[in-house]
């Protein structure tokens, strides 16, 4: 899992996207019409209505329809492949949340994060710093089960004691 994502476009995400979209009958016939209606409908400079009958012909199956469309959109550039992001999430909100191009990491990893730094951030002030210091970062820890986990606080009390003792 990468640790930072970079800014991709739409059109790059929707190229990341597309096969999770068209396997395994992820939309319903409903859906993609929803989608390409709301396209036209909604932003006619997306789909114009030859181009909306073209994606709903009942003629061609619906992988090959959503895989032309999806293809139709990217080489309209970026905002084509925006408003087909906007009117998924409109219209399947839970497939529009499943995509791989949304799985980023949750905001518990940045919590995590922020603690350790601010842990390795006490020690480093109370390794320098006189024993006063050492006693008033014992009392904090022992009062912030809720800023870092129970066993890091363990260690960290363990570690003051050690270092008051010399």
């Amino acid at each position: 899992m990468m640790l930072y994502k970079t800014y991709q476009s739409y059109c790059h995400r929707l190229q990341h996207d597309m096969y999770f979209l068209t396997s395994n009958s992820r939309l319903n016939e409903q859906v993609v019409d929803k989608i390409i209606l709301q396209l036209n409908r909604v932003y006619p400079q997306i789909l114009t209505n030859a181009e909306a009958e073209k994606f709903r012909n009942p003629k061609a199956s619906l992988h090959t329809r959503l895989s032309d469309l999806i293809k139709h959109l990217q080489k309209k550039g970026d905002r084509h492949c925006q408003e087909f992001y906007r009117a998924l999430q409109i219209n399947a909100e839970q497939l529009y949340n499943d995509l791989p191009s949304r799985k980023i990491l949750s905001p518990v990893f940045f919590f995590a994060c922020f603690s350790v730094a601010a842990g390795f951030a006490l020690f480093w002030y109370c390794c320098h710093s006189d024993t006063k210091v050492i006693g008033r970062a014992r009392r904090i820890l022992g009062f912030s089960p809720i800023i870092i986990g129970r066993h890091v606080r363990n260690i960290c009390m363990v570690y003051l004691e050690d270092i008051s003792r010399n």
